[in-house]
């Protein structure tokens, strides 16, 4: 006689259940139609680099001030909720309109709609700078690309400006401050 051992649980295409851990990976897996399989997110893949994050909070910093490394990882995590949190409000408003690609457009109503409406027009000017620059840099070549991909002018989708120095004077982006001790 066998012992009576329960099945063990079943996720929702068959194998076993997934587990997620924050609600942006569930909620990226519950979007997924049935049959595709499920990835796990890499750390790295679903946070900016610390280093990105540390240089931001030493900008706005005095220059003598340090900061903990926990006190880097928690923005770092913060920040990447907060971009799960936009991302997938605007993402539910395309599903319900059928489109499959997210643009910059989509991205301010998800902030209007979540309560952050005195960020959604310096972001409208910020757009509008950022697509005339995205505009400006496309070569002329064979007439026009507008078959290829699915970066119409409308859609948010682009390739950003060859360099960083280029981003920052074409779309209003100041450079990044660079405080020397001779400075202070």
């Amino acid at each position: 006689m066998q012992p009576n051992n329960p099945p063990p649980p079943v996720g929702l295409h068959g194998g076993p259940p997934p587990t997620f851990s924050t609600t942006a990976d569930a909620l990226a897996a519950a979007r997924m139609p049935p049959g595709d399989e499920y990835e796990e997110i890499r750390e790295q893949d679903r946070y900016l680099p610390i280093a990105n994050i540390a240089r931001i909070m030493k900008n706005n910093l005095p220059e003598n001030a340090k900061i903990a490394k926990d006190s880097k990882e928690t923005v770092q995590e913060c920040v990447s909720e907060f971009i799960s949190f936009i991302t997938s409000e605007a993402s539910d408003k395309c599903m319900q309109e059928k489109r499959k690609t997210i643009n910059g457009d989509d991205l301010l109503w998800a902030m209007s709609t979540l309560g952050f409406d005195k960020y959604v027009e310096p972001l409208k000017l910020y757009l509008g700078k950022y697509r005339e620059a995205v505009r400006g840099d496309k070569p002329e070549k064979g007439g026009g690309a507008s078959g290829s991909g699915g970066g119409g002018a409308g859609s948010g989708v682009g390739r950003p400006p060859a360099t960083a120095a280029s981003a920052g004077d074409g779309v209003g982006v100041p450079p990044p401050s660079k405080k020397t001790k001779k400075d202070h």
